[in-house]
């Protein structure tokens, strides 16, 4: 039976924040996740963004490989492994602040967690898999960057715009940040994506001035 799969990049002085990595995946599907599946290489280089700016001011770096690949209707595959995930996080370093950064059904877990700790003060979602299972209210009083690319047609980004237009006066902060052309992928303007989501993890768990 296949296993989720924590890992983590420690910087090497004191720890004083956390960040998250979680990969897209399916609607449907109980395939193991493999490591060089496009969703998990995708989140790659947002982890050598995030340790090369993070590290000297104290970020640990964690990435998530769930154990199977789809969110599977009412079963929400994914949700055990990210909640187990975001325990062990907060345990190993306590009292720290964490962001999520989720892209695709990773942004849809994230969302779906993030208020489940006090330790999540904030997250960015990419390109993510809306419903109406993931309301304004689960983010109240977190710091939110939502990034869709226009030219998406696997996700939509209108409705990643309408729920930053419903975070207003309900999150701590709400950043909409549209990329123009990109799709899916993110791989058209991969430098925006990196460098928002590093600036965004950085400032908002306190490690850098927000710009």
């Amino acid at each position: 039976m296949a296993e989720p799969v924590l890992t983590e990049e420690r910087p090497r002085g004191d720890v004083r924040a956390a960040v998250l990595l979680l990969h897209g995946g399916r609607s449907e599907s109980r395939e193991p996740v493999r490591p060089r599946q496009p969703s998990v290489l995708r989140l790659r280089p947002f982890a050598w963004s995030l340790r090369r700016a993070g590290a000297p001011l104290g970020l640990t770096v964690w990435r998530l490989r769930y154990a199977i690949r789809g969110w599977n209707g009412a079963d929400e595959s994914p949700l055990a492994d990210v909640r187990a995930a975001l325990a062990a996080v907060v345990a190993r370093d306590p009292g720290v602040p964490v962001a999520l950064v989720g892209y695709s059904m990773g942004g849809r877990a994230a969302i779906r967690v993030a208020g489940s700790s006090d330790g999540v003060v904030a997250l960015a979602a990419l390109a993510p898999w809306l419903t109406p299972s993931e309301p304004p209210s689960l983010l109240a009083g977190k710091h939110v960057l939502l990034m869709h690319g226009s030219a998406d047609t696997t996700t939509d980004p209108r409705l990643t715009a309408a729920l930053a237009a419903e975070l207003s006066g309900v999150a701590a902060s709400c950043r909409y940040l549209p990329v123009h052309g990109d799709g899916h992928a993110l791989l058209r303007h991969p430098a925006v994506w990196h460098r928002e989501v590093t600036r965004f993890v950085l400032a908002r768990t306190g490690l850098a001035q927000a710009r």
